[in-house]
């Protein structure tokens, strides 16, 4: 969990990227003239169209697997392959802004399941007494005699 969000905040952010991923993807199957001529793609449109393959590939494995950490740094990496194939700097920087959220989503997915687990303590062989029970039977009784008793150190008033 990336400090400062909550575990919350890291799925929402890591079931919106998976989501995104799929449309992405369908999209990219749909219109790949559309992204080659958009982005000034150095990749044909049957590239654009396996790329459509790998992101709803990837959005699915996000939104359905255990272990959603490897997922992430997939959309990482295909993040740098989208880069590598276009040449409009537009399209790279909005490219960067989605690799920035995704770094962000796998390094607190990541680090969440790396956590070791939290420690749990075991009572179930304590009583709440200080000694067995059968020592502390009658020990408020006593304790009660003796600070009655004009001998002892409680029964003293202090000047």
């Amino acid at each position: 969990m990336h400090q400062g969000r909550s575990k919350a905040v890291n799925e929402a952010l890591a079931c919106g990227l998976g989501f995104f991923s799929i449309g992405l993807g369908v999209a990219e199957l749909i219109a790949p003239r559309l992204f080659v001529r958009a982005a000034h793609a150095r990749v044909s449109e049957n590239v654009i169209r396996l790329y459509g393959v790998r992101e709803i590939i990837t959005g699915v494995g996000i939104l359905m697997a255990w272990n959603r950490g490897p997922w992430l740094w997939g959309r990482v990496a295909g993040d740098a392959l989208d880069i590598a194939s276009v040449r409009k700097p537009a399209a790279m920087a909005a490219l960067a802004g989605v690799t920035a959220l995704d770094i962000a989503a796998a390094t607190a997915e990541t680090r969440e399941e790396n956590r070791p687990p939290p420690r749990l303590f075991d009572y179930s062989d304590r009583s709440g007494f200080p000694r067995p029970a059968h020592e502390m039977r009658g020990a408020a009784r006593a304790k009660k005699e003796r600070a009655s008793s004009p001998l002892s150190p409680e029964a003293r008033i202090s000047p």
